[in-house]
Formats: structure tokens, sequence, C-alpha cells
């Protein structure tokens, strides 16, 4: 029962719900109007649930479908009974009245003008339309009405940078819903005063009316309320209100990608796919010790929050236009909790990796009006070289060393495999890589292996799902342009003699020749000075690869300059969000 109860609670529109520090919605009862009531009735499902407002309060009752309707209006109408006898109560108490018996209350449901017999079962009863009648109150039932599951705002909120709300909405359709923002008269922007006065009528002035919004600084020390209603066509649901716990504040003034942006300011027009290749430094990483004093010194601290962080973030990649994006380091909480509702805003759907025993992992998105999901193919590369027979081969050899064979083995780097069909163009297909190979700057024999497994996997992937696709590999492969990683994938081998095999030292040596599965891959953004730029090193350790036989390199956007990047001495700074620099490139998919 308790399971149940938790469950439906869970799925009623959060306008009913108590309001949450990060946002507060409130109900408006609007005189002369009937009031709504949501029943919530799935077939399969043992409860149903029935939410209206009765008095002052919001009643949510959970009942069994087969339940009949006599017992729930009962139920209803007792409640007011009780009601009215506490009432009586403390009126006596304050004016030592004898109190008077409470009269039941008339509790009917109606339906096309006639009672619904009481004999009936709640899942027949209940039917969208019906009336039910409280006494002198009417209501009007909204079966399955389009309803927000999930509302909140954004704790931090800055000017010029876009404001997505975190939406989830059952029995509707996002695109359908409507939206109204507003930014209070006045300058009280106390997490208290916003739950005592969530939206005083006239104090708001209305600043939009999409579904994600950018404040200006005209905005700046007043905070926002979202007034959204679900709808799924015409038919609508009950609407929502959202008060930002805080108030807009000044932005960083000018970012490393804005220059970029005028470069990306459309959609790129079939057959060509932008595409995007970023890590974005995982919260779990920028906020370690390490990290504060060795690594980022530099950085302003609270440049280095994630609520900050995540306003340039989504700013950068919205800005991008992107048809493809796959990202690297990404915190779990920031792919559900922010990346998904703002590109989703956006029209890109994503698909995600935890790595494990981590709490970060790769974001594959892409845009949803241009492709669509096949399939998914990821896997843990240590755990694919042990078990899958493709890679026994590869096996034995690394077997021959038995310190870097536990070494690759402890590593939990993933590789993220989507398959997307060209919704332009049914049957056509890519096949997307997104990899981040292992950090250490002697590990090149570690990272030659990871690439080795990665390589065979997505040519066993495309061959057995995807004859003939293309393969767009994006990655921080912690690789510079003279790695053997580098010269496998571009060169299709690596001799036996290469440096890398003995990069951890004569203990972890490992000398074999290293033949990729592909022909010579072409590196999209070719190898610019450097794509991670800290305090001790900068180099170039981010990719795009693609087969040139099927994709050409349309446009390569210029990344940020060596001034601009170095503004505030180095990565991430107050106008960066990551230590690492987005790649950005047009490909143009031949037809």
């Amino acid at each position: 029962m308790l399971k149940h109860l938790s469950t439906a609670y869970a799925l009623l529109p959060r306008c009913l719900l108590s309001p949450t520090p990060r946002s507060l919605s409130r109900t408006c009862r609007l005189p002369g109007r009937m009031e709504a009531a949501v029943v919530r009735c799935l077939p399969g499902e043992p409860k149903l649930t029935i939410s209206f407002c009765l008095g002052e309060s919001q009643k949510h009752m959970l009942r069994d479908q087969d339940e009949a309707l006599g017992k729930v209006l009962t139920r209803i109408s007792n409640t007011i009974a009780k009601n009215h006898t506490k009432a009586k109560k403390s009126k006596k108490n304050r004016d030592q009245e004898p109190s008077e018996a409470a009269e039941p209350a008339v509790v009917k449901l109606f339906f096309r003008g006639d009672e619904v017999p009481d004999t009936l079962p709640n899942s027949e009863a209940w039917q969208d339309g019906a009336v039910l009648q409280v006494g002198e109150v009417k209501y009007n039932i909204q079966r399955n009405a389009p309803t927000f599951t999930t509302a909140e705002l954004p704790v931090s909120l800055m000017a010029g940078f876009p404001v997505c709300p975190k939406l989830e909405v059952e029995f509707g359709d996002l695109q359908d819903c409507e939206f109204m923002w507003f930014k209070e008269n006045s300058t009280n922007t106390s997490p208290k005063a916003a739950k005592e006065f969530p939206a005083q009528d006239g104090g708001w002035i209305q600043v939009g009316c999409e579904r994600v919004h950018v404040p200006s600084n005209q905005d700046i020390g007043f905070r926002l309320k979202l007034h959204c209603t679900p709808k799924d066509g015409n038919r609508s649901g009950p609407s929502k209100e959202l008060v930002s716990e805080g108030a807009v504040e000044a932005g960083p003034g000018v970012c490393t990608s804005d220059n970029r942006h005028a470069y990306t300011s459309k959609v790129a027009e079939w057959p060509v796919v932008r595409v995007v290749s970023y890590n974005i430094l995982a919260d779990i990483y920028a906020q370690t010790d390490l990290s504060k004093t060795v690594l980022y010194p530099y950085c302003a601290p609270y440049a280095l929050q994630l609520d900050y962080r995540q306003n340039l973030i989504k700013k950068e990649l919205a800005g991008y236009n992107a048809d493809i994006i796959c990202l690297q380091e990404v915190d779990k909480g920031v792919f559900v909790d922010s990346l998904t509702p703002a590109l989703d805003a956006y029209g890109l759907d994503g698909v995600f990796r935890l790595k494990e025993k981590q709490h970060e992992g790769l974001a594959t998105f892409y845009r949803s009006s241009k492709f669509r999901l096949l399939s998914r193919h990821d896997i843990m590369l240590s755990e694919a070289l042990m078990s899958d027979p493709l890679h026994s081969e590869l096996l034995e050899k690394v077997s021959e060393n038995r310190d870097l064979k536990d070494k690759i083995l402890q590593r939990s780097t993933s590789l993220q495999v989507t398959v997307l069909e060209d919704l332009m163009k049914p049957g056509r297909k890519v096949c997307v890589a997104n990899t981040h190979l292992y950090w250490h700057p002697k590990g090149g024999n570690v990272r030659l292996v990871q690439m080795g497994v990665a390589l065979q996997h997505l040519s066993h992937v495309i061959s057995d799902v995807a004859p003939g696709a293309p393969l767009v590999f994006c990655g921080d492969f912690n690789s510079t342009p003279n790695s053997g990683v580098v010269q496998l994938l571009g060169e299709t081998a690596v001799p036996q003699q290469h440096a890398d095999w003995s990069s951890s030292g004569p203990e972890e040596t490992c000398c074999m020749e290293l033949i990729s599965t592909f022909p010579p891959l072409l590196s999209a953004c070719g190898q610019p000075a450097y794509t991670n730029y800290v305090g001790g090193f900068h180099g170039c350790l981010d990719y795009i690869f693609i087969q040139p036989e099927s994709m050409q390199v349309e446009q390569v956007i210029p990344l940020p300059s060596h001034q601009e990047v170095t503004t505030y001495k180095a990565l991430p700074s107050v106008a960066h969000p990551s230590d690492h620099i987005a790649l950005v490139c047009d490909l143009r998919w031949n037809p």
C-alpha cells in the first residue's frame, strides 16, 4: 500500500504538491469558475488518484480502481463533516459558545447531466467531463489531463544566460505547452519572502512567452516567475506557477564562446551535420582541494561552482545549434537535471553512459528533427577486452605483461556507441562514438590498448547493425598529435617500436604491432595548438575523427583566440566553464 501511495504521490501534478525550496507553486481559485478535479487512472494500475481543492486545503485521494464510487463520495462527505466539527470546536474554545452538530454535505457525481450510480467502480465512474458536486461547489473532472510531474527552475539565474526549467509532462507534449515569464516589481529577493509572498497580484511584469527565457540586465536583482500550462494539442491541464528562489545576478560579460556563435547562429542545412565534442569538466573533479589549490588556483572559487558553470555550458551549447553533441565528464545529476531539460528545449534528445565506479560519464545528444535513435552499443573497454572473443588476440598479447594487464583492467574507461538514422533520408545511418581515454601522462600504452578495443568493437557494430554507415568518433583521447593513438587512427597502424608502448617504464612495456580495423580516419578539426589549457599544461587532447570517403569538412568553427583563453591566465575561468575547449565542425554527409 505504501509503495503504491508513494508512486502515485510522485506522479501528482506539482502544482498540487507542497512547494520545494527550489520552486514555489500555487493554484488560484477564480470566482465564478468551476473548480478542477484531476483524476489519474491508467489501465493495469490497481489505484487511481483524485486531487482537488477542498476549502483551503488540497486533497489527494488514493483509491482502488474497482472500489464502488459510493465509498469515495462518503469519504469526501465525512471529511467535510470532520473539518466542520474541528472548526466549531475551535470557535467554542474562543467564544465559549456551544457547537452545533455538522450536517453531512451533499456529495454527488454527475456525467452528462445524470447522477452516476454509487455502485459503479471508480475506474468507470470518474470519466473526463464528469462533474463532482460537493455542497455548493462543483468540480469539472479532468481524467488523465496533461500534467506536469516535474517542474523546477534552476537555482542560479544570470543575465544573458538561458533559464531552462526542468519540465516533465504526463499525458501531454512539452511542444504544446504554454509559458509566460514574469519579473517582480520589487527587489525583495530573500528565500523567506519568496515562500511567504510567491505571487502578489500586480507585483509582476510579463517579460517572455517562450519555454526558455534569457534575462536581460534590466532583470538583475529581481526574481522571475514562470506560469506554465501543460497541454496536449488543444487539451489543457492544471497550470503551474514557479517562482525563482533567488534573484537574477549579473553575468560575466563576454564569454570565450560568444565570438564562436557568430559562425553557428543557424542550424546547419541538410546534408550538413554540425558536430560538437566537449569535455565539460565534471563537478566531482572541479570541487576537490587539488583542483582549487593545485590544478586551477588561478580560477575564482565561485567560477568553479557547478551552478555558475552550468549557466555558461548551457549557453555555449545552445549557441552552437549542433546536430550531434558528444560530451565527456558529465555528472549524472548534471545530465538529468540540467543538460537534458536545457537541450531538449533546443530540440535535442540525449543518452548517457555512466562510467563504472564513478559519478560521471559520457553523454551524446542528437537533433530529434534530423535523427532517430536506432540502437546503443556501449561497453566498458576493460570488460570487453576480457570477455568478448573479438579481442582475444589483443588480450593474449597484453597478457604477456601482467603489470600492464592489471593496470588496464583497473580502468573503468567506457565507450559510448550510438547508431542514428537520418530522418531526411530514411535508411541512412551514422555510428557516433564517444569516449574519454585514460588520463595519466605516462599512460600511452594503456590508451593504445583501449583504442584497439574501441576500434574493433566499432567495426563489429557497424558491420552487424549498420553496414556502410560512416563513423564519427569524438572524445577526449588524452593523446597529443604525435601519440600512438592518433597515429593508429590516422595511419591505421602503430609499430611495436613506438615509444608509447614503453610510456610507463620497462616493467609495463608491451611491444606489439597494432592495426586499425578502419581505413585512415581524418581529424575533422585538424590539430589545434591546444584544446586543453591549464596552468601547468596546454596541448591538443580532443578530436573529432571522421571517414573522409563518407564525410567532408565543410567548416571548422575557430577556437577562441589565445588572448581570450589567457585573459584570466588559463582555463577554467569566469568566462569559460571547463579546462577544455569545445571542438565544433560542420560535416557534409555525402548523399
